[in-house]
């Protein structure tokens, strides 16, 4: 027996009796009728203008039109085992974020109205959430990324009096330039989705 094939058996023989409680537990919330919770999708940001979640997921037409025409290339159709989040577009601001455009143009575009036309200082699609633990300045580096690169301004993020990173909810729109512009890892400043 070669020693792939031994170190093969093994994980399977470790995986095996790492499942096997599991499924035990399963079978017995099963067998008393009692509910088993599925895991929970992670909560998506939408583009621009997106009506709240239910809604959106009811209106949208997962047609494109937003991807196709998001100049900066934020908007992607999410691949999903869930017929009903498959082709939904979304947005990650690790990979690009959404960078407020002029032009709009993914509301203008929406065919099916699950994208509303708002105002760019009205967009809400989430909120920053800073954490000072992993923040470089909290650790005498003077870096200001996260402000500098807001599309918003110092209506949506600023420095406090003491040089600590202060997100203002009423003008975050959520766009994720901060969390992509923030160079630490996990990152200090990351989007969560309003729910809304």
């Amino acid at each position: 027996m070669s020693d792939q094939t031994g170190r093969r058996g093994f994980f399977k023989e470790a995986l095996s009796q790492l499942i096997q409680p599991v499924a035990e537990f399963l079978d017995d919330r099963i067998g008393e009728h009692l509910p088993v919770e599925a895991p929970c999708e992670r909560v998506l940001l939408r583009p621009p203008g997106a009506l709240p979640e239910v809604e959106f997921l009811e209106k949208c037409h997962r047609c494109g039109n937003c991807v196709k025409n998001c100049p900066a290339n934020a908007i992607i159709p999410l691949e999903s085992t869930r017929a009903d989040l498959n082709n939904t577009p979304y947005i990650d601001p690790d990979a690009q974020p959404c960078v407020i455009c002029d032009s709009l143009a993914c509301m203008y575009v929406c065919p099916s109205g699950a994208l509303q036309t708002v105002y760019a200082e009205d967009i809400r699609m989430g909120l920053a959430v800073f954490n000072a633990e992993t923040c470089l300045r909290t650790k005498e580096i003077a870096c200001t990324y996260c402000v500098d690169t807001c599309p918003i301004g110092d209506d949506a993020i600023h420095l406090t009096a003491d040089g600590i990173v202060e997100v203002m909810d009423a003008g975050c729109t959520g766009c994720g330039v901060c969390q992509y512009a923030c160079p630490t890892s996990p990152k200090s400043i990351v989007v969560e989705p309003r729910m809304t």
